[in-house]
């Protein structure tokens, strides 16, 4: 373990640097407070084996602290508060399949998603967990220095006190590099938001057991490997402030043809194939002219899906299963709790197609409908998708460029690692995550799609309901490349 001294400076003062080149030397440092990565995974290893969570597959209608409610089935907890499982009825008129029903999670509260930043040795350090989710495939992973729903830290379940939260909750003495709220999964979260923050400090912070500094540098280089940074860490490490001008010259030494072409993609200076005004117009034109009309209705009456064995199925068998399950816990603020979780049926894909144009990377986002978002449609990758679902659903509604992105030659392939979504919501919900860089000449002509610069989706990120949670997830897997 390396040691940095660091000298306490007020807010004001740390006011000076600029957010982007602070982070860019953070994304070249590859040692830090955990000197190598290799001491990092001797670390997790140690957490592992002093975490224990045992999960246990329970009927639905015998979880502890949860009732079915007799009238409309709606399954929800005895407080009243944390979510609850309701029917969703959509409509999309003019979409590939018009309407369906379907269970959703209803989540009204936001929670915090939070990372605490602080400079050693003049090179900023993000304060990361390791958590234990009842949904995880692998148990523990990465996550961010907070990561409560509004009912855990007010402590509705009588548990202890979350570590950390008081930076979150009173930002006035520190530096505030991120706060907004965003999205997540629209097809199976109710309008569901989090405060996404990322707070530096100078003062000196108790390191506490389940928790270690690492730079950004280090934490790219874990998102290459498969299940280790969970999703709230990646949504919130996309929220950085990455973009800004000469960012250039500070890579010269690292650099690529390839990586080059993607820090001028961060460049607010460098030339983008759409003008933001271009790129906004775009988005409100698409929120104008489709329409998604959604209601709350009872889960009982939900069509085409079937609660028999304890669990919530559809008729086909696809899409997604609403299981129950009962948990007990070593580490966490409560130590044995059971709830309802949706289980996927199928690994999904989730890919954007980049290509360079005059020499700065570009993505193929679309703008995509989700039956659970605030505002109709929010951007996302080129493709998302669980190709299973298809089997069920009209040759039509078969993802534009899917085939481009599953054909894509091993050479055109820049990121690819499987990651697990949110832990505490979906169990053993994974997504193969990929970057796939086309030729120059590929030119899609489909209206719902854009080629955007990182500068340009960065800029996105700064304000709630453009960015949706794969894409977040894509972007911070993206940063990772720059170093």
């Amino acid at each position: 373990m390396t040691t940095y001294s660091r000298t306490a400076r007020s807010a004001g003062a740390l006011l000076a640097d600029e957010p982007a080149e602070l982070i860019a030397r953070s994304v070249l440092a590859r040692s830090g407070r955990i000197a190598e990565l290799e001491h990092f995974h001797r670390w997790m290893a140690d957490e592992k084996r002093r975490s224990h969570m045992d999960v246990r597959a329970v009927p639905l209608d015998s979880l502890s602290g949860w009732r079915v409610d007799g009238q409309t089935g709606n399954i929800g907890h005895d407080s009243g508060k944390f979510f609850s499982i309701e029917g969703l009825d959509v409509v999309v008129p003019g979409g590939p399949v018009t309407w369906w029903q379907q269970p959703i999670i209803n989540q009204p509260e936001v929670g915090i998603l939070g990372i605490l930043v602080a400079r050693f040795g003049g090179v900023l350090h993000c304060l990361m967990q390791a958590k234990i989710e009842p949904g995880n495939c692998n148990g523990l992973q990465l996550s961010p220095t907070v990561q409560a729903t509004r009912s855990n830290y007010t402590r509705v379940h009588q548990g202890s006190a979350v570590p950390y939260l008081e930076y979150f909750r009173d930002t006035e003495a520190h530096r505030v590099l991120a706060d907004v709220r965003q999205s997540e999964q629209g097809s199976w979260f109710h309008r569901k938001r989090n405060r996404n923050m990322v707070v530096e400090v100078s003062e000196e912070v108790e390191l506490l057991e389940g928790f270690c500094w690492l730079t950004l540098g280090q934490l790219h280089q874990l998102l290459a490997v498969d299940d280790l940074v969970n999703m709230d860490a990646r949504t919130v490490l996309s929220c950085m402030p990455f973009a800004g001008r000469d960012l250039l010259p500070l890579f010269e030494d690292v650099r690529t043809e390839f990586t080059a072409a993607l820090i001028r993609s961060y460049s607010v200076e460098s030339a983008a194939r759409h003008s933001m005004a271009e790129v906004l117009s775009w988005i409100t034109e698409v929120r104008s002219q489709q329409l998604c009309q959604v209601e709350l209705i009872p889960l009982r009456e939900v069509s085409d899906w079937r609660h028999e064995d304890g669990r919530i199925r559809h008729d086909s068998g696809l899409f997604f299963n609403v299981i129950g399950v009962s948990v007990t816990a070593a580490g966490r603020e409560v130590r044995a709790w059971s709830q309802p979780m949706i289980e996927p049926c199928d690994e999904g894909v989730v890919a954007f197609l980049a290509k360079r144009i005059n020499g700065v990377l570009h993505l193929l986002a679309q703008a995509k409908t989700e039956p659970g978002y605030v505002d109709v449609i929010e951007l996302a990758p080129t493709v998302q998708c669980s190709v299973s679902n298809y089997d069920a659903l009209p040759p039509q509604a078969r993802p534009a460029f899917l085939d481009t992105v599953l054909e894509a030659e091993d050479s055109q392939i820049r990121f690819d690692a499987v990651h697990s979504e949110e832990g505490g919501r979906f169990f053993h919900a994974r997504n193969r995550y990929l970057v796939v860089e086309v030729a120059e000449d590929f030119e899609p002509e489909h209206p719902g799609y854009r080629w955007l610069t990182l500068a340009q989706l960065v800029d996105l990120l700064r304000h709630s309901n453009y960015i949706n949670v794969q894409a977040r997830s894509l972007i911070a897997c993206l940063h990772g490349l720059s170093g």
